[in-house]
């Protein structure tokens, strides 16, 4: 399969990703950066880290600071294709960071979970 590099989809507005992106850089991984409130993932893709994370699309769904209750996503009557629309039209939803690495895929909260994916520890 060849090298992969380290890709974290990361806002510099939050200091759990900022932490992350300094874990990762002690580890000797310069990452791919997709600040992904500026170029969120597509639909496909957005669709194959959650599969790869093994979680539920509800479980990327950040509620902090997001429309989140005003758009009443707590209702359970959101399909996970709805959710993912709405992940898509406001990417601040999407919970960060997300690291993906040869190792695996991961939601990194709290920062140091990032430290079970990376192929050198720092």
């Amino acid at each position: 399969m060849g090298f992969q590099s380290v890709t974290i989809y990361h806002n510099p507005n939050c200091g759990t990703s900022r932490n992350v992106l300094c874990l990762i850089r002690d580890a000797g991984e310069e990452p791919v950066v997709v600040e992904y409130l500026k170029t969120p993932p597509s639909r496909a893709m957005l669709k194959e880290l959650i599969r790869r994370m093994g979680c539920s699309v509800r479980d990327v769904l950040r509620e902090k600071g997001t429309p989140y209750k005003e758009l009443g996503l707590d209702d359970s009557k959101w399909s996970d294709e709805q959710l993912l629309d709405f992940m898509l039209e406001y990417p601040i939803l999407i919970n960060r960071p997300i690291v993906e690495t040869p190792l695996g895929v991961k939601l990194c909260r709290p920062s140091e979970t990032v430290l079970d994916i990376l192929p050198k520890r720092p």
